[in-house]
């Protein structure tokens, strides 16, 4: 019984323990956005992770449809087999944290020797996630992601083009230049 104690005790000390964990989407996911995040509207969502840096997709989206800084995050116009659609996104972070044991440990018995703590940012650490969180809505104002609305498999298929596109644009002019070669 001995080894056991012990060796749980090693595991512990040396062990970090989670607190909040990042989903991890391979490549994207249709789902609630409240149920993603609390404070986004409570319709089904495309989301998919965001690996480029902060703004990035604004501007993308800005060049694409030629916005000029106009009403670049909400409804967004755009055509699926000839019907128009509304997009509108939200950049939202989800973290990764973790609990660490050992310095919290040290620290504990560095004050009941009356000594400050040393390690007292290393308590908790933390690793950020950003998630892109796309709605779309028709003219009637239908949740264009639900699984009910008929015209829901080329929205999505729609959605993952253009997240294609902008993970694989570094350019966003190029972006520009498609969507006018596409438009004529």
């Amino acid at each position: 019984m001995k080894p056991f104690a012990t060796l749980f005790t090693v595991f512990l000390i040396t062990s970090c323990i989670p607190l909040s964990i990042a989903p991890k989407i391979e490549t994207d996911k249709v789902k609630i956005a409240k149920k993603f995040k609390r404070d986004l509207p409570k319709q089904y969502a495309f989301i998919f992770e965001d690996p480029k840096e902060a703004d990035q997709f604004y501007f993308f989206i800005n060049e694409k449809f030629d916005l000029n800084f106009n009403n670049v995050e909400s409804n967004v116009p755009f055509f699926v087999d000839g019907k128009e659609y509304a997009l509108t996104f939200y950049e939202r972070e989800k973290v990764d944290r973790t609990l660490n044991l050992v310095p919290l440990i040290i620290d504990q018995k560095l004050e009941q020797e009356d000594c400050d703590p040393i390690f007292d940012d290393l308590y908790t650490f933390r690793i950020g996630h950003w998630y892109l969180v796309l709605t779309v809505m028709d003219e009637a104002m239908t949740d264009c992601l639900s699984p009910n609305y008929n015209n829901r498999d080329a929205v999505v298929k729609y959605l993952r083009d253009l997240r294609e596109e902008y993970l694989t644009t570094n350019d966003y002019m190029v972006a520009k230049l498609r969507n006018r070669l596409v438009k004529h």
